[in-house]
């Protein structure tokens, strides 16, 4: 019998890897998490996926075909609380980064004169359809993460959104300066944290895969000065910053500015 008192929840996908449900999936202790909740619809879990009316929904990927509107609109209509799960979702994701090219350029460049049933277009944020009440970001979002914003919601609270870089993490965790020591375009300074600087622990820069700092504080200008002070190629500035963060700024405009 249903306890009325649980939230319902609901997690969704959209255009992705699936990546953000999988790591939901994998919580150590998402059996005992889930007592908890109510969960309506979990998409990767149940063969049915019927959107549920819920109180929260987790919703990850981004909106890339019109099948992909048609649900999160669906998605928002039926739920109480909406929340970006993941890059893809918050900003766009990789498949965000052709954000501005041409769709049916791009499509012939990679699948020729094939076709495809959906109707599909450039990958967007979910924010550009809907209204977005909370951004959990990653690719995919830490455990440590998930697990907060459940714990926050199941005591009638709100997260509250990481509003700091991910040098921070680095810096704390006392690990070199890749950027400094070794000439490498990383994107640290401009991503939001919450990793726990996890690429930069092995001396991998960060490629912003959790995406810009929200508040307009994601300083692409000044970063990219840096890396042209250190003889980093215009070209690959840009590619650089367009992974994750091409629909958060216009980059392009950024870098040429940079380089005149």
């Amino acid at each position: 019998m249903r306890d009325k008192m649980k939230l319902k929840i609901g997690i969704y996908g959209l255009t992705s890897c699936y990546g953000c449900q999988l790591r939901m999936a994998s919580i150590k202790d998402i059996l005992e998490v889930s007592k908890n909740f109510d969960i309506v619809c979990w998409k990767m879990m149940s063969s049915k996926g019927e959107i549920e009316p819920c109180d929260i929904a987790f919703v990850e990927g981004s909106v890339t075909t019109e099948k992909d509107e048609e649900e999160v609109k669906m998605i928002r209509e039926k739920s109480k609380v909406v929340v970006a799960m993941g890059s893809c979702a918050i900003h766009g994701g990789v498949q965000g980064s052709l954000f501005g090219e041409d769709y049916k350029k791009i499509f012939k460049e990679v699948y020729g004169e094939n076709s495809i049933y959906y109707k599909a277009r450039i990958g967007e944020p979910l924010k550009k359809y809907i209204k977005v009440d909370y951004n959990l970001p990653g690719c995919p979002p830490e455990e440590n993460e998930l697990v907060y914003y459940l714990a926050t919601f199941g005591i009638g609270s709100y997260p509250e959104e990481k509003d700091y870089p991910v040098c921070a993490e680095c810096r704390r965790n006392g690990y070199p300066c890749v950027l400094i020591e070794k000439n490498e375009s990383c994107l640290g300074s401009l991503t939001v944290a919450g990793c726990n600087a996890r690429c930069l622990a092995h001396n991998v820069a960060c490629i912003g895969c959790r995406g810009p700092l929200p508040h307009n504080v994601a300083w692409f200008d000044s970063l990219a000065l840096t890396f042209k002070d250190k003889k980093i190629d215009k070209e690959a500035i840009k590619k650089r910053m367009e992974i994750f963060g091409k629909q958060s700024g216009k980059i392009d405009e950024i870098v040429e500015k940079v380089f005149r």
